[in-house]
Order: C-alpha cells, then sequence, then structure tokens
C-alpha cells in the first residue's frame, strides 16, 4: 500500500562525519527550496545538548559553502531535536516516540556504522516505529552475498520492501540520471546501442588522494566494495538496461535488476589490484595489508544486447585526477577508405560521458583537415554540459525517499545479485600491485584492455584525454 510524504525524518548518527559533511548542506537547502518543512529528530549516542547539534549545524553549513539565508537557517534550527541513546536501550527508541510527537509517517535515515543497521532496524520494529514508516539505509548494504541476504531478511522483517531506501549518493547525481534520459529519450542511439556496433565500454572513476582518515573503514572494504560493485555496477545497469515498460521506477529496477543477472561472475583472471605506495603506512591500517586502493576489472553481460562486448571498470585512490568518465567506443567502419582513420594508434568513434567534476555528454566523430589529401582529425562534439542550480545527491535523496518516490535506489533482488558476480573474488583474487601516487595505477592494469585500444585517462577538463 502506497503512504503519503513522511511527516517526520529521523536521523541516527547525527552527531557523525557522514551528516557534518553531507546530511546538514542537504536539509539546508531542502529548507530553502521549502521541501522540508517536517520535524527532523537526530539521534545518536553522545550526551550533548540542543545547542551543542545547533553549533554543529550551523559549522556543516559554514563549511559547505556559507550561510546566504539566514532565515532558512533559523527555519532549519527550529525544526531540529536531538535524543541521545544507546541503541540497544529500548528506552532510546521510547524518546524517539515522544520526540516525534504528533508525526506518524516518520522516514528513519541510519546514516551509521553498516554494524549497527540490524540492530536499530530491529528496535524500531520492536518500538513500533516502523508502522506506516519508512526506512533509508546508506551503503554499504552488505560486504558479500551472504550479509546482504541477512540484512535484508532482517529489514524485510520489520518494513516491507517498498518501504525500504537503499541510498547511494552516486545515483543522485544530475549527470547520472542524465544516462538514463540520454539512451531513452533520443532515437538516434537505439540502433546502435548494442554488440553490432559498440566494441567495448569503459568506465573510470578516479581520485587523486587517498584513504585520508578513513583507513579503517578501508581496511574491511578495499575499492571492489567500496566503489565498483555499488557506483560503478549502478551505471553499467543505466548503460545497459533495456528500455523499460513505463516511467514508474518499478519497470526501471526491473530493467536493472536483470542487468545484474545476466553479469558473469568474475573470476580472479578478470580483475587487477592494487595499492598506493605508503598505503600500509596510513593509521589503522594493517602492515601487511593485501586491500586494494586501486582494482581494474574486465567485466561481460551475457544478454542478447551485449554478448561479447567487454565492459572496463576502473578505480582508485592516489590517481592522477579526480574524475569519473564513461567510455563508449564503435567498431570502426567496415571498409577501411582512409588509412588514417584505421591505423592501430587511432581511436575509433565513440561517446563520452563526463560525470564528474563537471558533466558533459559529447560524441566523438572524425572531419576531414583542409587539402587534397583524405586526412582527418576526431573532434567531439558537445551534446550538453553543467546546468546551474542543480540539487546535491543527498537533497534530491532525502527528498525522494520522503516522498516514497524509490526510483533512484536499490532493490533487494538488484543487491543481492551485484554481489553475486564479485562473491567469489572477495577473498580468492591475485595480490594487490604497487604503484606509485599520481599516476594510473599499476601498469598490470592495461593487460587486460590491451586488446581494446588502452584506457581512457579522463583529464582535468572537459576534453577527452
Amino acid at each position: 500500500m502506497t503512504i503519503s510524504r513522511s511527516d517526520a525524518l529521523v536521523v541516527f548518527g547525527v552527531t557523525g562525519d557522514l551528516a557534518h559533511k553531507m546530511i546538514f548542506p542537504a536539509l539546508y537547502a531542502m529548507v530553502k527550496r521549502g521541501t522540508l518543512k517536517v520535524p527532523v529528530i537526530g539521534v545518536a549516542f553522545p550526551k550533548w545538548s540542543l545547542e551543542r547539534l545547533h553549533k554543529r549545524v550551523v559549522d556543516s553549513i559554514k563549511r559547505s559553502g556559507g550561510v546566504d539565508d539566514e532565515r532558512a537557517l533559523n527555519r532549519l534550527l527550529s525544526l531540529l531535536t536531538y535524543v541521545n541513546g544507546d541503541y540497544n536501550d529500548g528506552k532510546t527508541f521510547a524518546a524517539i516516540r515522544k520526540a516525534l510527537g504528533n508525526a506518524r509517517r516518520p522516514a528513519h535515515y541510519l546514516a551509521i556504522p553498516p554494524s549497527l543497521f540490524e540492530t536499530v532496524i530491529k528496535g524500531l520494529g520492536a518500538a513500533k516505529l516502523s508502522e506506516n514508516a519508512r526506512v533509508i539505509v546508506e551503503k554499504p548494504f552488505g560486504r558479500d552475498l551472504a550479509s546482504a541476504r541477512a540484512l535484508n531478511r532482517v529489514a524485510r522483517a520489520v518494513f516491507p520492501e517498498d518501504s525500504i531506501f537503499r541510498i547511494d549518493h552516486f545515483l543522485g547525481k544530475e549527470a547520472i540520471m542524465n544516462i538514463l534520459y540520454f539512451r531513452f529519450a533520443n532515437s538516434f542511439l537505439e540502433p546502435i546501442w548494442n554488440r553490432n556496433y559498440i566494441a567495448s565500454v569503459q568506465i573510470t572513476l578516479s581520485e587523486n588522494f587517498g584513504v585520508e582518515k578513513r583507513g579503517a573503514f578501508y581496511e574491511t572494504a578495499g575499492c571492489l566494495r567500496d566503489v565498483i560493485q555499488n557506483h560503478l555496477f549502478q551505471v553499467v545497469a543505466l548503460l545497459a538496461m533495456e528500455p523499460p515498460a513505463g516511467r514508474d521506477y518499478g519497470a526501471v529496477h526491473n530493467e536493472q535488476a536483470k542487468v545484474f543477472k545476466a553479469m558473469r561472475r568474475l573470476k580472479p583472471s578478470d580483475m587487477v589490484r592494487g595499492q598506493y605506495a605508503g598505503y600500509r603506512d596510513e593509521p589503522n591500517v594493517a602492515k601487511r595489508s593485501d586491500v586494494e586502493t586501486f582494482c581494474a576489472l574486465r567485466l561481460f553481460i551475457d544478454s542478447w544486447r551485449w554478448d561479447g562486448v567487454p565492459w572496463y571498470l576502473r578505480s582508485g585512490k592516489y590517481l592522477a585526477e579526480t574524475a569519473t568518465e564513461i567510455l563508449v567506443e564503435l567498431k570502426p567502419p567496415p571498409q577501411k577508405l582512409f588509412a588514417d582513420a584505421t591505423s592501430a594508434n587511432v581511436r575509433t568513434n565513440y561517446l563520452r560521458f563526463r560525470l564528474s567534476p563537471n558533466s558533459a555528454v559529447a560524441l566523438a566523430a572524425r572531419v576531414k583537415l583542409a587539402g587534397q589529401d583524405f586526412i582527418g582529425e576526431q573532434k567531439e562534439l558537445y551534446l550538453l554540459e553543467e546546468q546551474p542550480g542543480e540539487e546535491s545527491p543527498y537533497e534530491r535523496l532525502l527528498g525522494d525517499a520522503m516522498a516514497g518516490d524509490g526510483a533512484l535506489f536499490t532493490r533487494e533482488d538488484a543487491v543481492e545479485a551485484a554481489w553475486a558476480v564479485v562473491n567469489s573474488v572477495l577473498k580468492k583474487h591475485p595480490r594487490v600491485h604497487p604503484y606509485k601516487r599520481g599516476g594510473w595505477g599499476p601498469k598490470e592494469a592495461d593487460a587486460i584492455i590491451a586488446s581494446d585500444g588502452g584506457w581512457h585517462n579522463p583529464s582535468r577538463t572537459n576534453s577527452a584525454g
């Protein structure tokens, strides 16, 4: 049964880093837009006063871009209350019920470590705070197939599936949403969007910084779990899915889940793992750690549309640039009429999605240079660039969850199907290769894509690298 918009937001982990960096600025933006008018109950273990929490909120907003609307800030602070307590203590949930007052349709956002998800979900159920409510679960949703299934069982025992919102902020980015729109709003793309015309697809999510203060977390996760299995797999699903039967999010989720189920299970030979120089010296990192800070893999989707087309995924810390790009490379023309366009060192036509730090969609085509000789060069035609006034990912996702719109969230079967693809290589995998900071990862990663022209390295600007 569909329920109305949430009439309160309960934020577990309100004193944590995620709330400070992302959630408070999103709530501030929602108040400014007029989309947040309901009570916000912050919950955490520390015995903070409401005044201290207010100071934390103000500090967060100042650091994220400054206070440009004092009235909106004051409205946000007036909506905020605080409950402190142990998540294992039923009294904490009783205090939450009291703080909710007349609210009967709360959205519970779990901005807490994954180890506490089960505790809080069960606590909500025991306190009957799950009735007519929604739960928003921050990633990672499990750390392998078995733990994802176990967590799904716990969540489904307390909430119906359409009230569970598994949040991945990556899916809230405007550029990610544009992939889905671009694919199905343009008729010229569909005839060539298949194995007959596409030679390969590669996706790179690179960062020019390290794990920073997240060494303890990274030791339990690594790049494959932290980035590729969720962020990049979701991008693959948007690129590879069949046209949904309609615009409703259930139809979109059906097609996304089919992509994950069609993905060929990874083998150790399909991946290269790397670790940047100095990672083992980071705080809370084991001296002989084999955790990957870089991962590259070759993936196949065993479907009619994509049979035989390799998908290359790559992500890492301390790489040359911070950027996310997709390169869809087309097959060359069937006849070699012009030698300059068919030589081995020339990339064929491609479609490029620039997702961050700025966004663009570009189509690369060859054009003839002036003169008698049939010699040309490849030029890019920009189809879209970043637009001002975009919602931040967390602003969009929190608003959608409170409205009951699950389009940008992940469904139970899709979560488990994605874990199934990587499950066998989470423990059985090649050892990490060391790599220097500031490059593009270990040289061993070049081998898995060598037959398809090598990696496309995102550049600092929008132009192709």
